[in-house]
């Protein structure tokens, strides 16, 4: 090899191995290449360990998987406000994957349904919606992967309190911040209440219970008199729609608009006053929930051992605090001299519900009689109820607390517990109710459709001295209109229902409405090849 200086006399260095030009000792380029040819005794190259993240790296994928997987349920426990359960939720999480835990979108929601699970099964509220907002997903699919993290780990979830939801909620709720204590917790204990209520009429069943713990809330605030609760401002911090909100807020006024039909002026109560009227209508509701039953029987009033007849008259005689109500005292003495004191001392409820007695009156009754009469005995233990002296003041500030909170109900109690409990009204299920008013609609249009076929295809069986052949004009009588009757409407429904009939399908089948399957399989005969 030739140097630049054209001499051909080169040599090695001893130390460095470099070849070098004897004539003007330069280093010569690239003359110490050793080609990597090797062999099984060949030079080895550089050792490359798939799976590392770079060059000084001590994690592995696996460990850098964990790694990232633990700080995100560090996170989102911090972000649900649960840091307490964030050992338990790791264990779980560790549990279903087996130690490999994950990464994606998956893993998020699964990181929030084992939250759910873990607050669940230590008795704790945790909202799935509330879940939801915070991982950023469908409510539908964290309730997917929820179901399978039960059916995983074969837990037995304990029944959810909605009551324990509502006390959540009414706690975290900004609007009541500027409430104080005890009318938080007079409004709590209403709530609760109402909610119990709400659980025994049917009004959760099937359904989420955010949007009627919202309603409760927005109504027990304007009971209170509490100003600025919003029904929108309540849905959208407990993470609810406002119109199932409001629907569940018109369930509730129109259950206890039927509530107050037992009292004895309910005929008079309607959506619109419900509120004026709650008061009455949710102690009367109290009392039938503090009655005990005894061998499956309900105590009536008159064996609960005071003389209801004694309680009434001398509340109504009371001449300087009820003037207002001469008349009812009248009534009431013309129902003694007929007889009814007489005969039997002790009255009858539905003799007494015909009494059309004002809601302050009874109220005023019912409170001055609980001060004077013990729990044990307003529970049904016998005793003696002495008869009261007659008081001249007037009582009538003692019907504005009319809340007692006594009851069970105002605690946070079992399913079996509240369907046990009497308030005065058994309802059934919403949807239920819906059901049959639609196969009841749907029968009357499958009879009017039957009639209209009949006509059509024997005319001459058609009665023609029936209304409907005849017409009388009112014309001819001068200064009136003539009156038209209108025939009624047949929509699309009513076509299709003619269309089975005449295809010979069972009514019961049409009852149930499923339409789209009945053509199918009777008319565009979809099931035949």
């Amino acid at each position: 090899m030739s140097c630049n200086c054209g001499s051909q006399s080169t040599f090695h260095d001893p130390v460095t191995g470099n070849l070098v030009c004897a004539t003007c000792y330069t280093l010569l380029e690239f003359e110490n290449y050793d080609a990597q040819i090797g062999g099984i005794s060949g030079p080895s190259g550089t050792n490359i360990n798939i799976g590392y993240a770079g060059t000084g790296s001590v994690f592995n994928y696996k460990d850098r998987k964990i790694f990232d997987a633990k700080r995100l349920i560090h996170e989102y426990t911090l972000g649900l406000n649960i840091p307490n359960s964030e050992f338990e939720v790791t264990s779980m999480i560790d549990r279903i994957t087996h130690g490999e835990f994950g990464q994606g979108a998956w893993f998020v929601v699964l990181i929030g349904a084992c939250c759910y699970v873990v607050m669940r099964r230590d008795n704790k509220v945790l909202p799935a919606a509330e879940i939801a907002e915070i991982i950023r997903c469908e409510v539908y699919e964290l309730g997917r992967m929820i179901s399978r993290v039960v059916r995983f780990l074969d837990l037995n979830l304990p029944e959810m309190s909605i009551a324990g939801l509502f006390e959540r909620e009414i706690n975290n709720l900004q609007c009541l911040s500027k409430v104080d204590d005890d009318g938080k917790e007079r409004m709590k204990k209403q709530g609760i209440f109402l909610v119990n209520c709400a659980v025994k009429w049917f009004l959760t069943t099937g359904r989420r219970p955010l949007p009627l713990v919202a309603a409760v809330m927005v109504f027990v605030a304007e009971l209170n008199g509490v100003k600025g609760v919003r029904i929108g401002h309540v849905a959208k911090e407990v993470h609810a729609n406002v119109a199932t909100c409001k629907l569940r807020y018109k369930e509730l006024l129109e259950t206890l608009v039927k509530v107050a039909q037992a009292l004895p002026w309910g005929k008079d109560v309607n959506v619109k006053n419900v509120l004026k009227h709650a008061p009455s209508v949710i102690q009367y509701m109290e009392m039938k929930s503090m009655e005990k039953k005894h061998e499956g029987e309900m105590i009536e009033f008159q064996n609960s051992g005071f003389d209801l007849d004694d309680v009434v008259s001398d509340c109504l005689r009371t001449e300087a605090a009820y003037r207002d109500y001469e008349n009812c005292i009248e009534g009431l003495d013309q129902h003694s001299d007929m007889g009814g004191r007489n005969d039997d001392p002790k009255w009858d409820l539905v003799k007494l519900d015909k009494l059309k007695l004002s809601h302050e009156c009874l109220s005023l009754i019912y409170t001055k009689f609980s001060n004077e009469v013990d729990c044990g005995q307003l529970n049904g233990q016998s005793g003696n109820v002495p008869r009261r002296e007659r008081n001249t003041g007037s009582e009538f500030d003692e019907c504005r607390d009319w809340w007692n909170g006594k009851s069970e109900l105002s605690k946070k109690l079992l399913l079996k517990e509240i369907l046990e409990r009497d308030v005065g009204y058994d309802a059934m299920p919403p949807s239920f109710t819906a059901g049959c008013l639609a196969n009841e609609g749907r029968r009357k249009r499958i009879n009017a459709a039957k009639l209209r076929i009949n006509k059509i295809m024997h005319p001459s069986n058609t009665d023609s001295g029936g209304n409907g052949d005849l017409c009388i004009f009112e014309d001819e009588i001068p200064g009136k209109k003539r009156k038209r009757t209108q025939a009624p409407e047949i929509d699309w429904e009513d076509f299709i229902i003619e269309t089975l009939l005449l295809h010979q399908v069972e009514e019961e089948e049409i009852e149930k409405g499923n339409y789209n399957r009945l053509l199918d399989l009777h008319v565009f005969n979809s099931g035949v090849m």
